[in-house]
């Protein structure tokens, strides 16, 4: 893998061009403006489009983001955008950190510190981390893959291979959402290189293949019931993501305002915020988001991922199982997650910890909790 530095530099004109569209933003009428039960709520997005347009600051958000040491890995035709950050202490411990949609690199600038020096937040310097954040492909400023076939099974053989280049023999890997996926198939596929891993997520296709005539236990139906519920009024969106991820691409590719609605609607439900999105997210911090899916251009390819794992979903043969520990730090307001015990029927989990608060974006809403519950459960791994 050729590795070479990054720096982020977006175009004047999609500055420009981004400016004119929000101008000239069309906008759908609503039974209730301030209402989010039929989908973003029109009030919120003329908020966020007025904030975006007349107050945002990209350049200034291009800045803070390009003080963070970004590199760029090329490996088969595809550019893997990351963040590599080193360790202060006496034997940092390499981590590799996956994220998911629609978030981006920018979920873990907050948690990026406590873990790489944990001595100057209070912490113990032995519990540092050399972190490693790729982007994943198609996503950020990481290339889109240019064939069909790129799901998590595949982005985890690249996540092995830039580890690998970076001089990592054996690591850690952690992630929620696609991460959690891309995560678990790296422990799946290269046991002898990963120590160990730590999710806020389980995947939604994490599926333990039961031996015949066994059935799940009454918790694990509860959650399947659970799951279903959820699905039915939640999940319109990765049905289209998984199906017609093309039809979706085109509009969200031209509309700004699409884009944004699309994305923000989800910040709101999948964040701990009690209805209140900016108490816990700040509109610059959305933005930033929003920005990178709209100046690269790639939104395609990251909708796409969702049906490449539907055709390759993560489920385990019977009597298969993960040989790296497995840890689980599951937030309040994550959306449905299976029990332990099905975790268990495929991992050998060492941690798993109900967490006070937070939600689906554990490193942006909660960096401090998130980030002890990752120091705790590699700490007899190191």
């Amino acid at each position: 893998m050729i590795i070479r530095p990054f720096t982020i530099a977006v175009p004047a004109e999609a500055l420009l061009d981004l400016k004119h569209r929000l101008s000239m933003a069309r906008w759908p009428k609503a039974l209730d403006d301030a209402s989010w039960e039929d989908g973003a709520s029109l009030a919120f997005l003329r908020k966020l489009m007025d904030h975006w347009q007349n107050c945002f600051n990209w350049r200034a958000e291009e800045a803070r983001l390009n003080q963070l040491p970004q590199f760029v890995g090329s490996v088969d035709g595809t550019d893997i955008h990351f963040i590599h950050q080193k360790g202060v202490g006496p034997a940092p411990l390499p981590l590799i950190l996956t994220h998911g949609w629609p978030g981006s690199f920018t979920e873990f600038e907050r948690i990026l510190p406590l873990l790489t020096n944990p001595g100057a937040h209070g912490n113990d310097p032995a519990d540092a981390f050399d972190v490693v954040v790729p982007s994943l492909p198609g996503y950020g400023f990481s290339s889109a893959p240019a064939e069909s076939g790129v799901g998590s099974r595949d982005i985890a053989g690249l996540w092995h291979e830039l580890m690998t280049s970076l001089g990592y023999e054996r690591f850690g890997a952690q992630g929620g959402d696609i991460g959690s996926g891309v995560s678990t198939w790296l422990a799946r596929l290269f046991p002898d290189k990963v120590l160990g891993v730590h999710l806020n997520y389980v995947s939604a296709g994490f599926r333990p293949t039961l031996a015949p005539g066994e059935e799940p236990t009454e918790e694990e139906r509860a959650y399947q019931m659970r799951a279903a519920s959820w699905a039915a009024t939640e999940e319109a969106y990765s049905a289209m993501h998984s199906t017609k991820p093309q039809t979706l691409a085109f509009a969200l590719s031209d509309s700004p305002v699409g884009l944004a609605a699309w994305i923000s609607e989800k910040f709101r439900a999948w964040t701990d915020c009690d209805g209140d999105l900016e108490g816990i997210l700040s509109l610059d911090t959305i933005l930033t988001d929003i920005s990178i899916y709209w100046f690269t251009g790639n939104i395609n390819a990251s909708l796409r991922l969702y049906k490449e794992n539907r055709l390759d979903p993560l489920i385990f043969a019977p009597n298969e199982r993960l040989t790296p520990p497995l840890g689980i730090a599951h937030f309040p307001k994550e959306l449905p997650i299976p029990p332990r015990s099905w975790v268990e029927r495929v991992a050998n989990v060492t941690r798993w910890t109900e967490m006070p608060r937070g939600g689906h974006f554990a490193a942006l809403e909660q960096p401090d909790l998130l980030a002890n519950e990752i120091r705790e459960f590699f700490r007899p791994l190191r």
